[in-house]
């Protein structure tokens, strides 16, 4: 072996863990937040957000990724607001909040915004959350034609969530996409007290809130379906969410707002 050869091989040894580490980014962190408004200010709660907000949290180094507004009053449509934010990481997005909170623009804004009374009716709901290895990318944009969207929460017993994941990664994504679905995101809770370890979240399109319902009928109906559920089900002892059903499964039917990423 030549020196020049040889000091090659061993710059190369001492080099590439370097680049490895450094072409290795860390996974985002995402964070579904949930505002409700006094009655009567959610405009003002959506007009703060499209003229100041999104663009701040920009600015801050917070990546808009979607905002609905449920579609059904029992769910909040003339009360509530649900987005979900993009951040580097835990310690970023603390970083960018405190900034955002000292921005002398957003002061500003919000003191305007609640001249006529005070917005927020309690403070936001927060949970931060981290994809699942099946998720498809957040793909952020238009779906071609207008769509309403579906958030759904999952809330296993206690050691199930992982024959869950096993369920939707290997049948139950699938299924979606051949009864008319779209699969948006699917994400866990990182923090105990907000789900982790017990909870799936996950957000799907569709054409509207009937062809939804349409499709889900078709979906339980499949035999597809229904043999991945009592294989599911017979190898973990049963029902993998907490029962009653409407507490195990819960869905939001919402739509876009007009300054959403994703619509």
């Amino acid at each position: 072996m030549t020196r020049l050869t040889f000091l090659a091989l061993a710059l190369s040894s001492l080099f590439t863990p370097l680049l490895q580490a450094a072409d290795a980014s860390p996974s985002p962190v995402y964070e579904l937040r949930i505002y409700t408004c006094n009655e009567g200010k959610l405009d003002a709660l959506l007009s703060r957000f499209r003229d100041h907000t999104c663009k701040l949290f920009e600015k801050h180094g917070i990546k808009n990724v979607g905002y609905w507004v449920p579609v059904d009053k029992e769910n909040g449509s003339d009360t509530t607001l649900i987005y979900v934010l993009e951040h580097q990481s835990r310690e970023a997005a603390k970083a960018s909040f405190k900034a955002f909170g000292e921005d002398p623009d957003w002061q500003a804004a919000r003191k305007a915004s609640e001249e006529a009374g005070k917005i927020l009716a309690k403070p936001p709901e927060s949970i931060f959350m981290t994809t699942t290895d099946y998720s498809p990318p957040v793909a952020i944009g238009k779906g071609g034609k207008p769509r309403v969207f579906e958030m759904r929460t999952y809330t296993t017993k206690d050691g199930k969530l992982d024959a869950l994941h096993a369920r939707f990664r290997d049948h139950t994504m699938k299924l979606f996409t051949k009864h008319g679905m779209t699969n948006l995101a699917y994400w866990t809770p990182t923090d105990a007290d907000k789900g982790a370890g017990k909870k799936l979240i996950y957000i799907l399109a569709h054409d509207s809130k009937e062809a939804g319902i349409a499709s889900f009928a078709a979906f339980r109906a499949d035999p597809d379906w229904v043999k991945a559920k009592a294989a599911s089900e017979a190898a973990n002892g049963g029902s993998l969410t907490i029962e009653p059903l409407s507490e195990g499964v819960k869905s939001i039917y919402m739509k876009a707002t007009d300054f959403s990423p994703i619509q």
